[in-house]
């Protein structure tokens, strides 16, 4: 039996399909920037914090990265509302995707600030750098640059997986696919179009990250 593939009804919503993947970026984005603000700080906080602030750094990395992503989606969406706080589908989708890659990303983090030597440090120390200078110049900037393929590839899989936010009907690409699924029934030629669509997001998101990184780290070696 042959199949008719119809990709008519497909690009006949293409509009709404880019709505979803600008919806995507927007929500990965701002998840990466606002993650990549925890992970420094809990990273920070658990190389050199107090005790109890390691502890409960500890605790949620272990609870984030031993849950399931949507599980974590759905304590936000619809647990959050039982205490008084209901927030809208994007914010939980933003709130939940920050939550999960803070807590993957610290570890990438904390393994770039302990391979910085303590030789370093002491030195920055010495040559009179406060301890916020030594920890920007001598430990942060070389920590990014020695974790920064990992960070980057959890960035995208960050990315990959924003999907998941559509069961709380966030209407980012793969929410637009199901609704178009469901109208049209041509499920085999959206899922493929949308396919492509996040693959060519994610090369988007990797030449974007590598531009990053001849800017902030490689531009600054060669000048050294």
């Amino acid at each position: 039996m042959t199949y008719d593939f119809q990709f008519d009804a497909v690009f006949a919503s293409w509009d709404y399909l880019l709505d979803g993947a600008w919806l995507t970026v927007r929500l990965s984005f701002g998840a990466m920037a606002i993650g990549m603000v925890v992970a420094i700080l809990c990273a920070l906080g658990k190389t050199s914090g107090p005790k109890p602030l390691r502890w409960a750094i500890n605790a949620y990395i272990e609870v984030i990265r031993n849950t399931p992503f949507l599980v974590q989606i759905f304590l936000i969406f619809f647990g959050l509302p039982t205490v008084g706080l209901r927030l809208s589908p994007d914010m939980a989708a933003l709130i939940a995707m920050v939550v999960n890659v803070g807590a993957y990303a610290t570890e990438i983090i904390r393994a770039g600030i302990e391979s910085i030597h303590k030789g370093q440090i002491e030195a920055g120390l010495a040559l009179g750098l406060r301890p916020l200078q030594v920890f920007r110049y001598i430990v942060l900037k070389p920590a990014l640059r020695t974790v920064y393929p990992a960070l980057t590839s959890q960035f995208i899989l960050l990315m990959l997986s924003s999907s998941v936010v559509s069961a709380i009907s966030a209407d980012e690409l793969t929410s637009v696919a199901n609704n178009i699924q469901s109208q049209t029934f041509r499920s085999f030629e959206i899922y493929i179009v949308v396919t492509g669509v996040y693959l060519v997001l994610a090369l988007m998101f990797s030449a974007l990250f590598a531009g990053i990184y001849r800017l902030a780290f490689a531009y600054s070696v060669d000048r050294r």
